[in-house]
């Protein structure tokens, strides 16, 4: 899986996708709205079984409680908690479609460093075109046909 400026290489087929606000960068920093450039293994596969059916075998259902932690001063920094939590957080059971396949990569994870930057994750874009906060966005119907053929060994090459 490559990120280029015209898109997604993904099993010899191009797609559409966005990406950060602040473009790609090699220093990316909580809040930057920057994608991170790099090779990213990737580590895990969510998705709202409440909309649909799962998208892998390994992929894990999202719950009304489920958070992602982005706050830096806290332990839990970059890392998938349960509500009622009372720090900087993201909501994965979102009102809109955005999140309903989350695909984790391993960026600042799991040993997160205070500030480089919470999770990159490839999910929904907002609409074709529309920037993200960093991470990888793509169309619904693409996103769906990519999430069953990831595979241990995929990497996003940013």
């Amino acid at each position: 899986m490559v990120v280029t400026p015209t898109g997604l290489r993904f099993m010899n087929r191009m797609f559409p996708c966005t990406i950060g606000r602040g473009g790609v960068t090699d220093r990316k920093r909580e809040g930057d709205g920057c994608t991170p450039r790099g090779v990213h293994r990737l580590v895990g596969m969510l998705y709202r079984a409440d909309r649909i059916p799962r998208p892998a075998d390994w992929a894990l259902p999202i719950g009304p409680g489920d958070l992602w932690s982005d706050d830096p001063r806290h332990e839990d920094y970059n890392l998938h908690v349960r509500a009622p939590y009372p720090h900087s957080h993201e909501r994965l059971s979102r009102a809109d479609r955005m999140y309903d396949i989350v695909i984790l990569t391993d960026w600042n994870w799991p040993y997160a460093v205070r500030g480089r930057g919470s999770a990159i994750f490839i999910h929904q874009w907002r609409r074709p075109g529309a920037p993200t906060a960093g991470c990888i966005g793509l169309s619904p119907r693409d996103l769906t046909w990519i999430a069953p053929r990831i595979r241990y060994q995929t990497r996003l090459i940013v």
